[in-house]
Order: structure tokens, then C-alpha cells, then sequence
């Protein structure tokens, strides 16, 4: 009997330092809001500090659209956004979702995943171009300097977060702001420079 009191009692203390190492370890840990724990988090004051977004953001349009389903109506959120950094890069990006906030913000992200380089001869565009996108027709022409972006609706965004500060621009057609966004950007993702098109033919500048 005195045997099995010695070991139920060895028992016992061990169980209760085990318990208590436990306790320590999961004391120190800082447990998430899910319950788990995350090693590699550093403290608040040791973190660095987030970088600013150098590229400038642009709501063009949101609207919202309704399903009608055999249990009632589903509303959900279409955003059309641009995103550019003013110095001859600009992302053209549209986003669903149920909520306002998340389609903004998808509508950013795919703009940026949309990035292109836009070809200019100092602070206008090379030359004159027209493109067609759905029932919108934009001509784009080059403009002396001081005259500033004349453009209207929904190609001045683009065109302004591009970096352009003198064009003119014309709408033709339907006035549908998201074919207006994407003719503009398909007419400045057709842009080329001499220089440009004297590499794509072998050609020198001069026998162009």
C-alpha cells in the first residue's frame, strides 16, 4: 500500500508540473481571435510601417445591378475603376461583388494587374489614333503644349492618371462609360513611337 501511495503522489506532481509548463508556454503565446497561435507575428511597435500606394486611385462608376430569384431579389455592386501613377502607366479594372467596398476594391486590384506603358512624346501622345470598342468610337489627337486635357465623360480619368497633360479627345457613338474607359485604353495601349516603330520594321528613324 505504501508503494502504490509513493507512486500515486510521484504521479500526481508530475501531472501538475506538466499542467503548469503548459500554462507558461501558452501564457506566453499570444493566441489570434481563431484560436490559433502565430510564431512568426511580430509585436506592433517592431513592425514596419506600411509603404504608400505610389500609384493614384480613380473610381470611374459603380452601379448596382438586381437578380430577381425565386426567393426575392439579390443585389450586388459593379465598380469600373483606373489606376495610374502619372508618369506614363495607367490599369483599367472593373470588380463584383454584394458589397460596395469589395467591388471597389477588386475593381483596384484588377486594374493593377491591367498596368500598362503608355508611349508619349513629352506631355501628349505621338500621334492621332481612332479605336473602336462595342458601339463607342474615341479619336485621340495630339495637342500643342498649355492646352491642357480636353476630354470629357469617362476617358478624362484615364487619360489624366496616364500622365498626358495635353491631348484632345472625341466620343463618337454610345456614351456607355465602361466602352468609353476601354477605348481609351486600347487607343493608348496602341500608341508607338518612331523610335518604336523604326525597331519593329529594322529601320533607322531617318529611312522611315
Amino acid at each position: 500500500m505504501a508503494e502504490n501511495e509513493v507512486v500515486n503522489e510521484e504521479t500526481v506532481v508530475n501531472a501538475s508540473s506538466a499542467v503548469n509548463e503548459e500554462t507558461k508556454t501558452s501564457q506566453d503565446k499570444k493566441p489570434r481571435k481563431d484560436g490559433k497561435f502565430n510564431k512568426t507575428r511580430k509585436p506592433r511597435g517592431e513592425r514596419a510601417p506600411k509603404e504608400a500606394d505610389e500609384f493614384e486611385k480613380r473610381m470611374v462608376d459603380i452601379r448596382s445591378v438586381q437578380k430577381t430569384v425565386k426567393g426575392g431579389r439579390i443585389l450586388s455592386f459593379s465598380a469600373l475603376c483606373v489606376v495610374g501613377d502619372k508618369k506614363g502607366h495607367v490599369g483599367v479594372g472593373t470588380g463584383k461583388a454584394r458589397e460596395a467596398t469589395n467591388a471597389i476594391e477588386k475593381g483596384f486590384s484588377a486594374a493593377k494587374k491591367n498596368m500598362i506603358e503608355v508611349s508619349m512624346a513629352g506631355n501628349t501622345i505621338p500621334h492621332a489614333i481612332n479605336m473602336k470598342y462595342g458601339a463607342c468610337t474615341v479619336r485621340l489627337m495630339p495637342a500643342k503644349e498649355g492646352t491642357g486635357v480636353i476630354a470629357g465623360g469617362a476617358a478624362r480619368p484615364v487619360l489624366e492618371l496616364a500622365g498626358i497633360k495635353d491631348i484632345t479627345s472625341k466620343n463618337q457613338g454610345s456614351s456607355n462609360k465602361i466602352n468609353t474607359v476601354r477605348a481609351t485604353f486600347e487607343a493608348l495601349k496602341a500608341l508607338r513611337t518612331k523610335e518604336q516603330v523604326a525597331a519593329l520594321r529594322g529601320k533607322t528613324v531617318d529611312e522611315l
